[in-house]
This record gives C-alpha cells, sequence and structure tokens, in this order.
C-alpha cells in the first residue's frame, strides 16, 4: 500500500498551479491554511489585476479566495470574499484530485464548473459546452463520467445542505 506524503504545514507558503489541457492557465502564490493529507485548503487574493466579470459576479483585484482542493475527490471549491470580508459565493472547478509535492498543488481543469451565491439562492452549471467540445468523453470516458458525477453530487449538495457542508 503506498504511503501518504506527509500534509503541508499551516501558515506556510504554496504554489497553486492551474492546469487546463496539458497546458498552464494560471500560476499563483498561497498561503496553507489547512491539510489533512486528504484535503487541502489554502487562501490566496484574486490572482489578476483586472476585473473578471462573468456577469454573475465579479472577481476583482482585493477579493480573497478560501481554496479547498481534495487528492480523493473530483472537484475544488473555492470561497470568495470581498475585500470588506463579506462572501461572494463558490466557484467550483471539476477537476482530477489535487496533485501535491513539495507546496505545489497541482490542478488539472476538465472545463466543467458550478457557480453558488453568498445567499444560495444562484445555483449555475457552467462551461457545460466547453466539456463536451473538450473531446474528454472521448479520449477518457471514465475521466469524463467522473466529472459528470462530480458536478451532478456539487450542484445536488448545493441545493441541499449547501456547500459549507462540505468544508
Amino acid at each position: 500500500m503506498p504511503t501518504r506524503p506527509a500534509p503541508l504545514t499551516p501558515e506556510t507558503p504554496a504554489v497553486v498551479r492551474l492546469v487546463k489541457a496539458g497546458r498552464e492557465k494560471v500560476r499563483y502564490d498561497a498561503t496553507v491554511r489547512y491539510d489533512d493529507g486528504v484535503r487541502v485548503t489554502v487562501t490566496a487574493p484574486w490572482s489578476l489585476p483586472t476585473v473578471r466579470d462573468f456577469g454573475f459576479v465579479r472577481f476583482e483585484p482585493g477579493d480573497l479566495f478560501t481554496e479547498h482542493y481534495w487528492r480523493d475527490r473530483w472537484y475544488a471549491i473555492k470561497e470568495v470574499h470581498d475585500p470588506a470580508g463579506a462572501l461572494k459565493g463558490w466557484y467550483c472547478d471539476i477537476t482530477r484530485p489535487v496533485a501535491v509535492e513539495d507546496a505545489t498543488l497541482l490542478s488539472e481543469d476538465l472545463d466543467l464548473d458550478l457557480w453558488v451565491s453568498a445567499d444560495g439562492g444562484d445555483v449555475l452549471r457552467l462551461d457545460e459546452d466547453e466539456f463536451e467540445a473538450s473531446g474528454l468523453a472521448a479520449r477518457d470516458p471514465d475521466a469524463a463520467g467522473a466529472a459528470v458525477r462530480a458536478l451532478d453530487e456539487l450542484e445536488r449538495v448545493a441545493r441541499g445542505d449547501g456547500l459549507a457542508s462540505l468544508l
């Protein structure tokens, strides 16, 4: 049985690398807040110097992300707060389970996303067209199936007990 790597130490620096289709989309510095060997939680400021307006939410300089990654789940949940600390909502990336090496978290984006507003009133499935166009279902049907099941699970939890119940 393989041994599990030692958890990352809270309050230490980490790097998050988000990869999509084999290419790095973004890399940013974060601070480890929690790691039990399965779930890793980091905090990081919005990584771009500009505003990204999705229509249903704006990510902007000064926003703080508390990001939860699992070594055994096919998603990451990012809790988004504005500069004053008010919760904007949760942005969920459907990903392969996170790979952690040294203090680097490698998260492979599988195109599907879910947005849940702070009040839980808006639960939006995102980028299903991109997922279809990616061809993952043909290249790796097992991964595609895991991705769809993860999105379905997150939506069910968001509409039921709320995403905070997973954290």
